[in-house]
């Protein structure tokens, strides 16, 4: 751990990468434990209206991320774009805290917001670039260490948040707080970023479109798939732990807050642990005992009957999620490596379509059989997904 610490803080672009994740964390983890109270509840919005908007915001992060990322290579220079992506966030969330109203919750979670996200690769990108000369074992211990930041922000931030806006008459705040956040972000790339040595070099226009054919190369949507039924199953967990533990399990609501602070604070250390362990065990290999622990982690949870029995199963979920959550990142910027931009992407690819699976597997599982059943299917999924990244890289591993 101490190694990882060393890399991060020895290497100024990445020890600005890493505050900028933090950054970046604290505005999300300010924000989305409370979007639905806000815009359905606060501002007024319809179910039907605000799943809209979620879906379209959804939508156009996934295509802002890989543009941007594409747009960046072309420029060879991060700076720039992180900081349109900072002050992209600045706007739409101190918007909605000044002007609260259906209308700017709506234009900052399509516009605004989406283009905040890209941010999160786009850091990851620049890791890359710096780390391009170390070992690929040092590259992935950085990416879980910086990993391991994002994962520190959701522990600490919605606890403080909430604990500020106890008195408060409404979350608005909590937009505040997030565009603060990207305010320093701002700063941070603005005044601690240093400049590009010259002009930022563009390529021909049609260099742009061409950059795309790497999206066709053999085999990288099968990876993704794989990848991607992995990682739907944390937002599964997400959606059928509270539902289980309140129902099923008889446990009370303040479990549920109290067993995600848990695993999130396991998290941190399990994927610092996990990122050692890459220097001597191959990625895939990892990935694929991760997803396997995880898997049958939703089985277990599929099958509790008290509340002690979820809390008991706080150790294997920890360290299945944080298998899942950080050897991706490193595995999906190796799909298309010789673009840092591009490649980096992928991680918002994946995040897209782990959460469309997962909602289509909730949709199916809850229409035949119950909250545990649901949990199950996914944990099939899961292993699914890991079988196919085995049989698409055993070689590797």
């Amino acid at each position: 751990m101490s190694n990882t610490v060393s890399l991060i803080l020895k290497n100024p672009s990445i020890r600005i990468s890493a505050t900028g994740v933090f950054c970046f964390g604290f505005a999300g983890a300010a924000t989305a434990p409370y979007l639905s109270v806000i815009g359905i509840q606060e501002l007024g919005m319809s179910d039907r209206g605000y799943a809209l908007v979620m879906a379209a915001g959804a939508l156009i992060s996934v295509a802002a991320s890989v543009l941007i990322g594409n747009l960046t290579d072309r420029l060879g220079s991060y700076r720039l774009m992180l900081a349109l992506c900072s002050l992209s966030g600045f706007v739409g969330f101190t918007s909605v805290y000044l002007l609260p109203s259906i209308g700017s919750f709506a234009l900052a979670k399509v516009v605004f917001i989406p283009l905040f996200t890209a941010l999160y690769p786009l850091l990851f990108a620049n890791v890359r670039t710096e780390t391009a000369s170390l070992p690929s074992a040092e590259v992935a211990s950085v990416n879980s260490g910086i990993r391991a930041v994002l994962s520190l922000s959701w522990v600490l931030v919605p606890g403080v948040v909430g604990v500020a806006l106890a008195e408060s008459r409404n979350m608005l705040p909590a937009f505040l707080f997030a565009g603060m956040a990207s305010l320093a972000c701002l700063a941070l790339f603005v005044f601690g970023m240093a400049k590009p040595d010259k002009v930022l070099r563009v390529r021909p226009a049609e260099s742009f479109f061409r950059a795309f054919a790497a999206f066709s190369q053999r085999g990288l949507w099968l990876r993704l798939l794989a990848i991607a039924l992995m990682t739907a199953m944390l937002h599964m967990n997400a959606a059928v732990l509270p539902l289980i533990v309140t129902d099923q399990a008889g446990g009370a609501v303040a479990d549920i807050g109290v067993l995600v602070g848990i695993v999130a604070a396991l998290e941190i250390v399990f994927i610092i642990g996990w990122g050692y362990a890459e220097r001597y065990v191959p990625q895939v290999a990892i990935l694929i005992v991760g997803t396997v622990i995880y898997a049958a982690y939703l089985f277990l949870l599929g099958n509790i009957t008290a509340v002690w029995q979820a809390y008991a199963l706080t150790g294997i979920a920890g360290l299945g999620a944080a298998a899942i959550i950080s050897i991706p990142v490193t595995y999906l910027q190796n799909l298309i490596a010789h673009k840092a931009g591009l490649g980096a992407s992928l991680i918002s690819v994946n995040m897209f379509a782990s959460a469309g699976i997962a909602a289509a597997q909730f949709a199916i599982g809850t229409k035949v059989t119950d909250y545990a059943g649901t949990a199950i299917l996914s944990a099939a999924a899961g292993f699914a997904g890991a079988l196919l990244v085995f049989f698409l890289d055993r070689r590797r591993s």
